[in-house]
């Protein structure tokens, strides 16, 4: 990061003093600023990719621009202190039967994973290999706790299934095929698709059940001893988790979206307050990358 205006010849004598920028190492320059009167130089030497502790984002926060205690970010999830800052990790199962084949899931039992579904967990556990997490909690529907079991494979906790990420219910709609849905329902389909947070079955409205399934598993989770948890769920309770954490009604609903297979990161501090990190990362989904984070 640079403040102020340079010369060509101050640009110059900055190369020349930190010439292993380029090679692969940090500068020696111990974190602190290079002075040439009024301009104020601040190096730092980071990546996406290598793990940060919270007291080194602290140390660097006025380097680098990073937040480290984002007080009032958003709303407290927990309405109550936590143990220790939280890092979570969201995935949305591998594909299943029913999305190959268009149907409306909901939260079926009967849809699992494809082949493809599989190559795509064994993905996810490859690209989260490197990080250490203190629990997984899994959706315990079939199609999210068979991704749970690959991903997981090989570590020393236990699963933990919990129903609040169970996906969300879609009364007689769910087992359709869309384009049949779309036919024989056609006002509920399209409420369903345009105006979710509006659609509802026998005064029953699932949105804002699942907003609220989604604040319980965050407070459960977030209350958990440990910093670091996997969360493998499904695509409408996922989307809930995230608006959620960012304050965020049902009316939202469709701001966002998240593949098979995608990532998402948040981190909390002890207020239960969230910060996104990041959203459906899928880039494991078409290389070898390994995240570190």
């Amino acid at each position: 990061m640079v403040s102020g205006i340079l010369t060509l010849a101050q640009i110059s004598y900055l190369c020349s003093s930190t010439s292993t920028i380029g090679s692969g190492r940090p500068p020696k320059l111990h974190g602190q600023a290079l002075s040439f009167g009024a301009p104020r130089i601040l190096c730092s030497y980071s990546s996406p990719d290598m793990p940060l502790t919270s007291d080194k984002l602290e140390n660097s926060a006025p380097m680098t621009g990073g937040a480290f205690d984002f007080k009032k970010a958003t709303i407290s999830l927990t309405d109550e202190l936590i143990s220790s800052p939280k890092k979570v990790t969201l995935l949305r199962h591998g594909l299943s039967s029913w999305n190959e084949e268009s149907r409306i899931q909901g939260s079926s039992n009967l849809s699992v994973l494809t082949e493809t579904g599989i190559r795509q967990a064994e993905r996810c556990k490859r690209a989260l290999a490197n990080i250490h997490f203190d629990q997984c909690f899994s959706s315990p529907i079939s199609r999210a706790k068979s991704t749970a079991e690959i991903v997981w494979q090989g570590r020393e906790e236990p699963l933990v299934f919990i129903d609040s990420l169970k996906e969300t219910h879609l009364f007689h709609l769910e087992g359709m095929k869309n384009v049949d849905a779309k036919q024989i329902y056609p006002k509920e389909y399209t409420t369903w698709r345009e105006d979710p947070a509006s659609f509802e079955v026998n005064g029953v409205y699932p949105l804002q059940k699942v907003w609220g399934t989604a604040k319980e598993a965050w407070k459960e989770i977030l209350l958990t001893p440990g910093e670091h948890f996997l969360l493998v769920t499904h695509k409408s309770i996922l989307r809930a988790l995230i608006c959620t954490a960012l304050g965020l009604g049902p009316e939202r609903f469709r701001a966002t979206d998240v593949n098979n297979g995608g990532i998402t990161v948040f981190n909390f501090n002890k207020r239960g307050e969230a910060m996104l990190q990041s959203l459906n990362m899928t880039s494991h989904m078409y290389s070898d990358h390994v995240y570190m984070y």
